[in-house]
């Protein structure tokens, strides 16, 4: 059944997890009696101090913990349902991959479980791999990784099914102000697209920007809940930003203000604005990549256009953004089954088998075949059988549900 576009996708009720001790006694309440839910569309950001019950919250979404007692649902169906985990994707705070392998084996092992076609799984996996600069990193071994490498590629694993929730648990931990800044820009690009989003992070200016809504847990219980410009607007302060102005025009402006504010001198403040210091580094970065300063380092991946510096799009962000609209698709309804008729290559592989079948039989029928023929009839037999497994093998990729047909590389 498809979710209605004001559904929760997610959605908690009265949700507890005790933990217990060796004498199964109440040892700890991670989450106490959580009602939460996540809309659609939506970046949601859970937020509290170590050991409020953030992580334990979403693996109880996840189905890797069983609540103490209350409920959990995920697109209206049980957190254990295959169908659901199929359309969710999971960035965990730490990144713990299969470190013998690399970046392409990894995203393949991981298309894999999602039974993807080997066609399908490379061209994601070329497509994922520029998308967070990992191209050149490729065939580097997990365990010669920097962290935020590691993070890279978890990020890149985690958007391998083109999921419609994704869930990331501290993104940013271990990346350089570049890779943040990216990590932001995909969160919204994402959404653009459509798809919902859960972040847990202890960066706040990072939950700021990118966040619609917001929850806050202390002592597993939920303190605060809701849009972020309304719990963060001051209704007592008002900000007046004007360009270029000269100290003269501020003065009066300031002498202005204070006689309409009698008595509140004091708490008038009219100073220059100041960029932030993410601002300044990422300038200084871009300026150098324009003069091809030689560098080392990780490439840069994604890069929407910037949420605070007003800039044209370059060359190369507009292929990243295509890059992110092939590997993304709008959430769809209803899935829908393949036609009944089957393709033409699939009629034909079963008028070759059952002229095979017709030839084997009438062999067998016209004479009794001698040692030598009847283990040449044998042979015959286990060919028509291997068919038979290929054919069937065949028939069942193409009826299942259908996905969407990658488009070729640019």
């Amino acid at each position: 059944m498809a979710e209605k576009p004001n559904e929760n996708i997610v959605e908690m009720f009265e949700l507890t997890k005790v933990f217990r001790d060796f004498w199964h006694k109440p040892k700890v309440v991670a989450v106490n009696r959580l009602t939460l839910g996540i809309r659609r569309g939506e970046v949601f950001g859970l937020l509290g101090p170590n050991g409020s019950g953030k992580s334990t919250a979403i693996k109880m979404i996840l189905g890797l913990l069983f609540p103490t007692s209350g409920r959990v649902a995920v697109f209206g169906r049980p957190v254990r349902d295959l169908k659901v985990k199929s359309r969710i994707g999971y960035l965990p705070e730490e990144t713990n991959l299969y470190r013998f392998l690399n970046a392409e084996e990894t995203l393949d092992f991981y298309g894999q479980i999602f039974n993807f076609s080997r066609k399908e799984r490379q061209w994601r996996i070329d497509n994922l791999l520029e998308l967070v600069g990992l191209s050149k990193e490729r065939k580097r071994p997990l365990s010669e990784y920097s962290k935020g490498m590691s993070r890279r590629i978890g990020i890149a694993q985690a958007l391998i099914n083109d999921p419609d929730l994704i869930i990331f648990d501290e993104p940013t931990t271990g990346l350089d102000p570049i890779g943040r800044r990216e990590v932001k820009n995909l969160i919204i690009e994402l959404k653009k697209r459509g798809k919902t989003i859960m972040l847990s992070s202890h960066l706040l200016a990072e939950v700021e920007e990118v966040c619609d809504r917001i929850g806050v847990l202390f002592g597993g219980k939920l303190l605060g809940e809701g849009m972020v410009n309304e719990l963060l607007t001051m209704s007592d302060v008002t900000e007046i930003t004007a360009p270029g102005l000269d100290e003269a025009t501020a003065d009066r402006i300031l002498d202005f203000v204070s006689k309409a504010q009698p008595g509140k001198e004091k708490e008038i403040v009219v100073r220059k604005s100041r960029q932030t210091l993410e601002t300044f580094f990422l300038n200084v970065v871009r300026q150098a990549r324009e003069k091809e300063v030689s560098y080392s380092g990780v490439e840069a991946g994604i890069s929407a256009e910037d949420l605070h510096l007003a800039r044209p799009a370059m060359a190369g962000d507009r292929k990243k953004r295509r890059v992110l609209s092939l590997l993304t698709k709008e959430p769809k309804e209803e899935e829908q089954l393949l036609p009944t008729k089957a393709p033409e290559h699939v009629a034909e592989i079963r008028a070759q088998v059952e002229k095979k079948k017709a030839v084997l039989s009438d062999l067998m029928k016209e004479k009794k075949a001698a040692p030598e023929e009847s283990a040449k009839l044998e042979q015959a037999r286990q060919k028509e059988q291997e068919t038979e497994r290929k054919r069937k093998k065949i028939i069942g990729s193409l009826t299942r549900k259908k996905k969407e047909t990658p488009p070729p590389k640019s």
